[in-house]
């Protein structure tokens, strides 16, 4: 199953800042302890988030690490398929955030 994952920010009456990511939902290869099935969600669109919309202060470290691993899953992925100016602009943006 294809859903959206869609986290925002909204100030009533002000405006709102949202990301948006279409993700799937897979099955782990791994059971839970109880024998269960794990589901998990992929990450389908491959974009960079903005640097600017972040407030770095505001993430916990697994925020953070989620943000790089994506970021270098968009560099690695689309750097590739991409001409030479997009690709510099892809490495750019999608620098990781330091710890």
């Amino acid at each position: 199953m294809i859903i959206s994952n869609e986290p925002g920010y909204y100030e009533e009456n002000n405006y709102g800042i949202r990301i948006e990511n279409l993700v799937v939902v897979v099955r782990v290869p791994k059971k839970s302890n109880d024998g269960e099935n794990l589901l998990m969600l992929e990450t389908l669109t491959l974009a960079p988030i903005d640097h600017n919309l972040i407030s770095k202060e505001l993430l916990e470290i697994d925020e953070i690490n989620w943000l790089n691993s994506y970021h270098a899953r968009v560099r690695k992925l689309l750097s590739p398929i991409v001409d030479k100016k997009t690709a510099a602009w892809l490495h750019l943006v999608t620098q990781p955030i330091k710890v």
